[in-house]
């Protein structure tokens, strides 16, 4: 999950290593992303995870920006009695998180683009649903805090058939090719939709931190083996978004 922000920074190596100086949580013990093993994971007895409100449509207007990092979309905040954003609970979480927004992180390539390695995978893209601890009012007072936000992982692969999920968000993204572009969607969706028939009973969790600058350590991670899907026809259209030399 990337900082908030308009954060320029690069991700080679040597720009990397150069985070902390600017940022001191990024050299951390509990930085993220890291390489997932299946085989020394360690088995839980823990709560399944709880959707709410993942069939109901998200309240609009939904903005969606080309922060040079990913491509993000930001769900606005609604007055509590025209309902609620959805939220989850369970797994290793003490308390209700509720949905903040999401965003994709790919590559140039099929092998590259997901930030977390899982089972010496690295899969061509990554999808993240931020979701912030109910107890903190805003995301910035949440990033002070090791329990105050849980961002969910999904991984895609590359198949011949296009992903009907994704496939309406894709329309949009010519209003968001050049960097730092922002649009506003005309129409709304469920977050059901985005995953289809995903398994969402099996995944892996650990305590982390932003992936990009200010890396704070404020992040419980769910990541999800089950893969969801995507045409290469697909994910050519993310690769045409330009980004400022940032990916």
């Amino acid at each position: 999950v990337s900082g908030a922000g308009h954060h320029r920074f690069g991700y080679t190596k040597p720009e990397q290593r150069r985070w902390s100086k600017a940022h001191e949580s990024c050299a951390g013990k509990h930085q993220s992303p890291i390489a997932i093993s299946s085989g020394r994971a360690i088995s839980l007895n823990i709560p399944a995870i709880e959707f709410v409100g993942y069939n109901n449509l998200l309240p609009g207007p939904i903005t969606m920006h080309n922060n040079g990092h990913s491509v993000s979309f930001s769900i606005p905040k609604t007055d509590p009695s025209k309902g609620r954003h959805p939220y989850i609970f369970g797994g290793k979480m003490e308390n209700e998180y509720e949905l903040e927004g999401l965003h994709f992180h790919w590559g140039d390539k099929n092998n590259r683009g997901a930030e977390h390695v899982l089972n010496d995978v690295r899969y061509p893209m990554e999808m993240h649903i931020i979701h912030r601890n109910k107890k903190y009012k805003n995301v910035a007072e949440a990033l002070g805090y090791s329990d105050g936000l849980t961002v969910l992982g999904f991984f895609y692969q590359v198949v011949e058939q296009e992903s009907s999920e994704i496939g309406y968000l894709l329309r949009s993204f010519p209003l968001i090719e050049e960097y730092d572009q922002k649009a506003t969607l005309n129409f709304t969706f469920t977050l059901n939709s985005l995953l289809g028939q995903h398994d969402r009973t099996r995944f892996y969790t650990y305590k982390g931190s932003l992936t990009t600058p200010p890396c704070s350590e404020a992040v419980t991670w769910v990541l999800f083996p089950d893969l969801l899907t995507i045409s290469l026809t697909q994910i050519r259209r993310f690769r045409v978004v330009r980004d400022g030399g940032n990916w």
